[in-house]
C-alpha cells in the first residue's frame, strides 16, 4: 500500500503515520507538511524524529518526508504523478478558530485551495481512497444534540468551519463527477501528548507552571466532545481500508465534558504527574470570562454510524488521556524547550 499523508508533522499526522508503521509494515508511505510556524516548529521537529525513529524499526516499510505548500499546484501534481498513490489521507490544514478570524487568507490557502489542488490530483491520478480531515466546527450553533451526521451544517460560526464544510461539498462533488471514493471525518476536539500548543489543555498547562491565570471561556458553561489521540488515529485506518463513493463521519468520545471540571481534572493529573507540587492554588490561577467570538457552547458527537460501519468507537477517557498527557509533558519538559510555548 503506497500512502500519502498530508500534515505528516502534525499533531494527528504524525500519530497516524507511526500507527501504520507499527501496524501495516511493509507500507510505502510520504509524509508532506510545510512545516509552518503557526506554532513552535521544535515540536513538529519533535514528531518528525519520532517517525524517522519508527522508520528505522520498519526496515521492509519505507517513509519519506517532502517539505512543501498543499497550495503549490505544480508540487501536488508532479507528487501524485510520479508516485501512483493507492490512500490520500489529507490531514494538512490552517487549524484554529480564533486565528482565522484575524488571518482568513492563512484558511483561504491551505484549505480552500490546497485542497482543491488535492482533489485535482484525485482526479488526474486515480487513487483507491482518499481520506480527509473535517471538523466538528461544521455544527456551527446547532443547538440539537448529539451533533450526527444528518443534521443541517449550513450555519458556520467562524471562517475556520465554513473551510471544513466547503471541503465536504467539494468531495462530494469531485466524487460523483470524477468518481473518487472519499471519506470526510468531522474530529472532535483531539487532545494528547505532544498536541497542539493552542489547544486549551496545553496552552493551560505551559500557563500554570509558569504562574499565569488561565482564562475559562463562557464563565466555564461550555462542554466540549474531548477525543484522544489514539482513538482518533484508529479510526482513521478504520476507514482507510473500507472506501465509499461518498461519506462523511463523525469521531469523538460521545462524552461531552463541562470545561471547569475539565480543568479540574487537568489540575489533578499535573499534580499526580509531578508537573505541580501538591499545594498549587488552582483558584487563584483561573478566572472566568465571556464567551470568544466563533467559539460555540456545546459539541457532543453522535458516533452511531462510525460505529455501525467500522464496529468502532473511541474508548479513552478523558482522565486517562490527560494523565498520559500529564506525564508526557512531565518527561518532554525536561530536555525539550517546545512545552514553554
Amino acid at each position: 500500500m503506497r500512502v500519502l499523508v498530508t500534515g505528516s508533522a502534525g499533531f494527528i499526522g504524525s500519530n497516524l503515520v507511526l500507527r501504520l508503521l507499527e501496524t501495516e509494515s511493509p507500507i510505502e508511505i510520504i509524509g508532506l507538511d510545510s512545516v509552518n510556524d503557526y506554532y513552535d516548529v521544535s515540536l513538529k521537529e519533535w514528531r518528525m524524529k519520532q517517525i524517522d525513529d519508527c522508520a528505522k524499526r520498519h526496515s521492509e516499510s519505507t517513509y519519506r518526508f517532502i517539505k512543501g505548500n498543499l497550495a503549490d499546484k505544480p508540487l501536488i501534481d508532479s507528487l501524485f504523478a510520479q508516485e501512483r498513490f493507492d490512500i490520500v489521507v489529507n490531514l494538512a490544514a490552517q487549524a484554529g478558530v480564533r486565528y482565522s478570524i484575524d488571518n482568513p487568507g492563512a484558511y483561504i490557502e491551505s484549505n480552500l485551495i490546497g485542497f482543491y489542488n488535492i482533489m485535482e490530483a484525485c482526479r488526474h491520478y486515480p487513487v483507491k481512497h482518499l481520506v480527509y480531515a473535517s471538523s466538528s466546527s461544521v455544527y456551527g450553533g446547532n443547538t440539537k444534540v448529539p451533533f450526527s451526521e444528518t443534521d443541517n451544517v449550513d450555519k458556520p460560526v467562524s471562517l475556520y468551519a465554513a473551510t471544513k464544510k466547503s471541503n465536504e461539498l467539494l468531495a462530494h462533488a469531485y466524487s460523483k463527477l470524477y468518481n473518487i471514493p472519499s471519506t470526510g471525518l468531522r474530529f472532535f476536539t483531539v487532545y494528547g501528548p505532544a498536541g497542539r500548543p493552542d489547544m486549551a489543555y496545553f496552552g493551560f498547562t505551559n500557563k500554570l507552571i509558569r504562574g499565569e491565570t488561565i482564562k475559562i471561556f463562557n464563565y466555564g458553561n461550555c462542554q466540549r466532545d474531548f477525543t484522544y489521540i489514539d482513538d482518533i488515529v484508529e479510526g482513521i485506518q478504520r476507514v482507510i481500508h473500507k472506501p465509499q463513493q461518498y461519506a462523511v463521519y463523525n469521531i469523538g468520545g460521545s462524552q461531552p465534558e463541562n470545561l471547569l471540571e475539565f480543568v479540574n481534572i487537568l489540575q489533578q493529573e499535573l499534580v499526580r504527574a509531578g508537573v505541580l507540587p501538591e499545594d498549587f492554588d488552582f483558584e487563584s490561577h483561573k478566572q472566568l470570562v465571556p464567551m470568544q467570538p466563533g467559539d460555540v457552547v456545546t459539541t457532543y458527537a453522535d458516533t452511531s454510524a462510525l460505529e455501525r460501519d467500522f464496529d468502532f468507537k473511541p474508548q479513552i477517557t478523558l482522565r486517562e488521556g490527560l494523565r498520559r498527557f500529564a506525564e508526557w509533558y512531565k518527561v518532554s519538559s525536561i530536555n525539550s524547550p517546545f512545552y514553554k510555548t
